[in-house]
């Protein structure tokens, strides 16, 4: 017979004192090879866990046992013992030879069952198991009886890993005799035996429950068979045609189809059907079912099924090899191919590898620069940069953060600028084309403008815009740019509160880059442009610092000549850029910041400048947006009416802005064309001349004027109004006087209602409601005082403060309100309610006032102003300090108002109670 030589490699953890002693092995190679390619592989030798050495018998069967020999070196302690096997027979067990015994002890084979001829390592860990099969070993009975565990149906635990079996239900019943050929101590607690299957046994019963299970056995013979059944031979043929198909895709599988043909009878199909479904994968269930078939053809039949679905799963296997192999070769091939067209390139001086191209970028993009426009400091730490570059190793992580720092530097725009443009009249009718009113920011623009143009330079300037929403702060940026022909660039710092966002990270973070100003002139490529910084009244502040302390070396003229970022770490001039800030209020921007900006305010919209701006913007911009431009499907009368853009105004849209304004408006006009795109799909759909002479009929002047919007067909777009009236009480109450009032979107009409409350005994005082802040809270206990100064003074026998408790209220408690302006409404309030008589009818009044008397001017004149004339009030009086403020308002704001200006509150009383 052929010698068949294998070398295997075993890491076993233990001293060699451990290993017993080797002998030359004859083995049964092929189902060994065969089962390292199965699931739950029993024969996986570089396994830890696995023998280190193995022990078999010759072919005569007897044991070898008697000629083991001591390893050399067996005490040195030494660990991963390198064991060669050579083999030069190989046939394994007695086989039907083996001794007959009546019991065996049974031991559980997981996942697979135990085919005869084959050799099984196994681990055992159980100590109970451990000292029987001691006792085997010393009393010289090597036998035991193997049987599949039954699946616990979770593929999890299936075969569990227990070495004990218990009771015959956790078994199958036929299985097979084997040979103990080996036992060697792995550690304290686990043994390691290699095993030889025998011969086919059943289990009759149980012998001695143990633990471990004892069980009376019998043998199992393979009947007899025709050797010339044409049945057998055909199912014999087919398994062998099958396994050379395999053979074909699966390389593993050539040396057990050697061993079949040298070693087994051809003509045995019991071991030819034993031999095919050892080797496949097949689930350990339906291996047991051909341990279990005694017949000859049944068995044959049950191996050929397992085998040609391993030829199957072969195929999908090669299938998948293939494309594998196919794309990884295709991509090694075209890797290949360039790495030799670059080495060809750079051999004929075509081209540079990747470290020299990317200098040589970085040269030619700072030749692009005039002499003299990069700083000499930036120009050494670019030359420094690409140094150490050219010393860097590509793959290295410092050569990345070089090169994009190299990016940012030779990317910013060094000396850049548009071209400004000092045409005043060009100026202002840019500004004009795009916003409606906004005077004094236009004056201040073409101020800016005339003075660049007289000093022949231009200078960085920084404004700040507040006002309501919606009145177009952000929006007038965009037209600033481009009337002064600079670049655009808007970012919002509203909610910010990580400093990096406006200084950059520093390089020394994964994932580092500039702030938003460096990104701004990267992007806009020019040295001058106009950066609005949005919602600068919402900064916030977290851990990570505070970004209105970053801003004030950003916005002050006299330090951002030298503005440094933390991740260019070199100055960058910002003293040519125009900073414009939004905001809706000054009082959360903090005072050092709010001193570097040059504060201009916008008030609110009136209904007239709204109406103009709804003409002249938002009806044509809405127009555009639903489709509706002038064109041949479009209805001739389709529009808004003056009257209907003033009922929006006045019934749907009290706001300053005008962002409510356009959005009723586009909804009008959404619904104005789903109305005509269902005109036109039915008159499509009409085909007959009736239908036709229907048409016409309905072409009259109602249907013509059908979609010019009046106010009467407002709520059929835009539902109901959400404004009725502007005044709380049709008629007059004592204690009941109409105040104004400064919000963000705008003045508002505020009531102060005050009633005695009736109590028992002499209890005074004022009870206060109406989600007042602490300022205003203040007035009322201001208002309290003086009222009853003055109330002693006008009458000294009125003791109504004395003898009765007030209660003070403001309307919409849900609402909370502040300030101070309603101090002389509040006294006035008092007063009437303490004199029992009412104030002059269709009057308001706004001030504040000292404990003294002493009127105090307030803000938002024009707001309260449009807010009176909306509520029809008629007599107007405020603070004598804010007469300025009124007569810049324009005329038909003052129009049809009695106003009169108080210095002391005495010239408030004379008016509300007309004395």
């Amino acid at each position: 017979m052929a010698t068949a030589t294998a070398l295997r490699r075993f890491a076993m953890a233990r001293p060699r004192s451990h290993i017993a002693a080797v002998n030359t092995m004859r083995f049964q190679r092929a189902p060994v090879l065969a089962a390292q390619r199965v699931h739950a592989n029993p024969f996986a030798f570089g396994n830890r866990n696995v023998f280190g050495a193995f022990y078999s018998t010759d072919s005569s069967g007897k044991d070898d046992d008697k000629d083991e020999e001591k390893p050399k070196d067996a005490d040195d302690g030494d660990e991963g013992v390198e064991i060669l096997i050579e083999n030069d027979l190989a046939t394994v067990g007695e086989g039907d030879n083996a001794p007959t015994y009546p019991h065996v002890l049974a031991m559980p084979a997981l996942r697979r069952p135990f085919f005869p001829g084959v050799v099984l390592p196994m681990t055992i860990t159980n100590p109970e198991v451990t000292r029987a099969l001691m006792a085997l070993k010393e009393s010289g009975q090597k036998y035991v009886g193997v049987f599949l565990k039954k699946s616990s149906g979770d593929p999890l635990k299936s075969g569990g890993g227990e070495d004990l079996v218990k009771n015959l239900s956790e078994i199958h019943h036929v299985g097979s005799f084997a040979r103990i050929d080996n036992m060697l101590p792995f550690d304290a607690n686990s043994v390691q035996v290699l095993m030889v299957s025998q011969r086919r046994i059943a289990i009759d019963d149980i012998r001695d429950e143990g633990p471990p299970l004892r069980v009376n056995i019998s043998n199992l013979d393979n009947p007899s068979f025709d050797p010339k059944s044409k049945l057998i031979r055909a199912y014999s043929n087919e398994i062998v045609a099958t396994l050379r198909e395999i053979v074909k895709m699966n390389p593993l599988f050539k040396d057990h189809m050697q061993y079949f043909s040298q070693r087994i009878d051809i003509h045995n199909p019991y071991k030819l059907a034993d031999f095919a479904a050892s080797v496949t994968s097949a689930d350990g269930e339906e291996l047991q079912q051909v341990m279990e078939e005694m017949s000859c053809e049944a068995r044959l039949k049950k191996a050929l099924e397992l085998i040609t679905k391993e030829l199957e799963l072969s195929k999908v296997q090669q299938t998948i090899k293939e494309q594998v192999e196919e794309k990884v070769s295709k991509n090694q091939r075209n890797y290949l191919l360039m790495e030799q067209l670059k080495a060809i390139k750079k051999e004929l001086g075509m081209e540079k590898d990747d470290k020299d191209a990317m200098i040589t970028k970085y040269r030619e993009r700072l030749a692009q620069f005039e002499p003299g426009s990069i700083p000499e400091n930036v120009n050494e730490v670019v030359e420094d940069e690409l140094n150490k570059m050219s010393m860097l190793e590509k793959n290295s992580s410092e050569f990345n953060v070089t090169r994009n720092y190299l990016d940012w530097l030779t990317q910013l725009p060094w000396g850049k600028a548009t071209e400004e443009n000092f045409d005043l009249a060009k100026a202002k009718q840019i500004l004009d084309e795009d916003h409606y009113g906004l005077k004094d920011i236009k004056e201040r623009i073409l101020e800016f403008i005339a003075v660049s143009k007289l000093k022949g330079d231009v200078q960085g300037k920084i404004i700040c815009f507040v006002g309501p929403p919606g009145v177009g702060k952000t929006s007038i940026g965009k037209s600033i740019a481009r009337s002064l022909n600079r670049e655009f660039y808007r970012f919002s710092v509203g909610g910010l509160s990580d400093v990096a966002e406006i200084k950059g990270h520093r390089r020394t973070y994964v994932g580092a880059m500039p702030g938003k100003i460096i990104q701004c002139l990267k992007s806009t490529q020019s040295s001058n442009p106009l950066i609005l910084i949005d919602e600068i009244d919402k900064l916030g502040r977290g851990y990570q610092g505070d970004p209105a302390s970053a801003l004030l070396e950003l916005l002050d003229p006299s330090q951002n000549s030298g503005f440094v970022d933390h991740y260019m770490d070199v100055p960058v001039d910002l003293s040519r850029v125009l900073f414009i800030c939004t905001a809706n209020v000054t009082d959360t921007i903090p005072g050092p910041l709010l001193d570097r900006m040059e504060v201009l305010r916008l008030s609110g919209y009136d209904s007239p400048e709204k109406l103009a701006i709804a003409k002249e913007y938002l009806v044509p911009k809405a127009l555009e947006k639903t489709g509706l431009q002038k064109s041949e499907t479009t209805p001739e009368s389709l529009g808004l009416t003056d009257e209907a853009i003033l009922t929006l105004v006045k019934q749907y849209c009290r706001e300053s802005g005008v962002r409510n304004l356009e959005k009723h408006v586009e909804k009008v006009f959404r619904k104005v064309a789903l109305e005509v795109v269902e005109d036109i799909e039915k008159a499509n759909a009409v085909k007959s001349q009736e239908a036709g002479e229907s048409t016409a009929a309905e072409d009259t002047e109602e249907y013509k004027d059908r979609f010019l919007i009046s106010p009467e067909k407002l709520s059929k777009y835009v539902g109901k109004p959400v404004y009725t009236s502007d005044r709380m009480f049709d008629k007059q109450f004592p204690g009941v006087v109409m105040g104004l009032a400064w919000t963000a979107m705008g003045g508002a009409s505020l009531y102060i209602e005050t009633t005695k409350v009736h109590t028992k005994g002499d209890r005074s005082g004022l009870i206060t409601t109406g989600q007042m802040g602490s300022v205003m809270e203040e007035s009322t206990k201001i208002a309290h005082t003086y009222a009853r100064s003055k109330m002693h003074a006008i009458d000294p026998e009125n003791k109504f403060f004395e003898e009765n408790e007030v209660h003070l209220h403001v309307p919409e408690g849900a609402t909370p309100k502040d300030g101070p302006s309603a101090g002389c409404t509040m006294v006035t309030a008092l007063l009437s309610l303490a004199m029992d008589k009412t104030v002059k009818p269709d009057l308001a009044m706004t001030g504040e006032l000292s404990l003294v008397g002493k009127v105090l001017p307030v803000g938002g004149i024009k707001e309260k102003t449009i807010a009176a004339k909306r509520s029809g009030v008629k007599t107007l009086i405020l603070p004598l300090g804010n007469k300025r403020d009124f007569d810049e308002l324009e005329e038909y704001l003052k129009k049809d108002l009695d106003v009169h200006f108080a210095d002391y509150y005495d010239d408030v009383y004379k008016v509300a109670f007309e004395q």
